[in-house]
């Protein structure tokens, strides 16, 4: 009985706090840019950021799961708002399984997954990932546990005043761009057309379980990563590059009807390609002075081995924007959030997300 009083009394201050913080929560989609250890509980994956030198600049100094040399855009988007990182979903189910409460889910949550894509299929190369679909399926299991705690009003409240991020697509550009039989049976058009019907049906899909705001990201100049830039002279694949642009074109035509159909929806786009765009044609602007190679693997420009305990590292990790391979550092993702908080648009549209905390 006293355990159950001092959980109530616990509860209840902590739904307080919560509601009164400006968002109250962030709920995390996507792929391995925003990942912080889903992954990890994953046994039959490949992709895991669990060697050194991963996290070699995050406060622990030890591999977390982050695909980063330190902190992550869901982390440094979670400091902008004053609240803690969202925990990996899979630890949570974890601790629940061990006899936890749940009341870690109010206070958001990351599904996000190494791998994972719109599509399905999409992490067949990774073996084992957490695709968009099943992300979405996992939020739709906290939003029934969450109203059974504190009732669907409450609830409605809290998660209509909490941000929701997405950030995927990437592996879905790679997959097509890397298969010869997804080329034969959809144009370019055909595909990106697809990952954005695909998307909606998805963001509905959150919007009718009590999302509102939401914060999304476009795929970035993927042919300008240090793993394509190694296939082709140390350029940058415009191939590669034109396909993100069609995706991206794809998803801000489909945001834009998506909000006529649901008018209580914000949402503030990021063109991650843009921002890519920038830091590599001025890189001095920002601090940068190496844009083409990872700054840990082997090989030419880092990138023809992953980044492994016994590879290459730069003795300065701000000065390059690629961590590995495919992977930004820290203070390239610093930057990108910085323009996503208050960036012109330029870089975000129709609001940023100062503005989207405000609505």
């Amino acid at each position: 009985m006293g355990n159950s009083v001092l959980f109530i009394s616990f509860f209840i201050f902590s739904f307080g706090f919560l509601e009164a913080q400006k968002a109250p929560a962030v709920y995390v989609f996507g792929d391995s840019l925003v990942d912080i250890g889903n992954n990890n509980y994953l046994s039959l994956s490949i992709e895991k950021a669990i060697l050194p030198h991963y996290g070699i600049d995050f406060p622990t100094k030890k591999p977390t799961g982050r695909f980063s040399n330190g902190k992550n855009a869901a982390d440094l988007i979670a400091e902008k708002l004053g609240l803690p990182t969202s925990p990996p979903y899979l630890s949570l189910v974890s601790n629940v399984h061990n006899n936890s409460n749940n009341v870690s889910f109010l206070r958001g949550v990351n599904f996000a997954s190494g791998g994972a894509g719109i599509f399905n299929v999409s992490d067949n190369g990774f073996r084992q990932s957490i695709p968009l679909p099943k992300q979405v399926d996992y939020y739709s299991l906290v939003h029934e546990q969450l109203a059974q705690q504190i009732g669907a009003s409450s609830l409605g409240k809290h998660l209509s005043k909490s941000i929701f991020i997405v950030v995927i697509g990437g592996n879905d550009i790679f997959g097509y761009f890397d298969s010869k039989d997804l080329q034969k049976k959809n144009t370019p058009q055909q595909y990106v057309d697809s990952m954005a019907s695909t998307l909606k049906v998805l963001l509905q899909r959150l919007y009718n379980n009590g999302a509102k705001k939401f914060e999304i990201a476009g795929v970035g100049a993927i042919g300008c990563c240090p793993a394509y830039r190694v296939k082709n002279k140390t350029e940058c694949v415009s191939e590669a590059n034109d396909l993100s642009v069609k995706y991206n074109e794809a998803l801000q035509s489909m945001l834009k009807e998506w909000q006529l159909e649901n008018r209580d929806i914000g949402y503030s786009y990021f063109d991650t390609y843009a921002a890519i765009q920038d830091l590599v044609h001025n890189p001095t602007s920002y601090g940068f002075a190496n844009v083409k190679a990872a700054c840990c693997g082997f090989g030419e420009l880092n990138a023809q081995i992953p980044c492994l305990p016994i590879s290459s590292m730069c003795s300065n990790r701000k000065d390059h924007i690629f961590w590995d391979a495919f992977h930004p550092t820290e203070a390239a993702a610093r930057i990108f959030v910085d323009e996503i908080f208050n960036g012109p648009s330029k870089y975000i549209s129709p609001i940023n997300m100062e503005q989207l905390l405000a609505i």
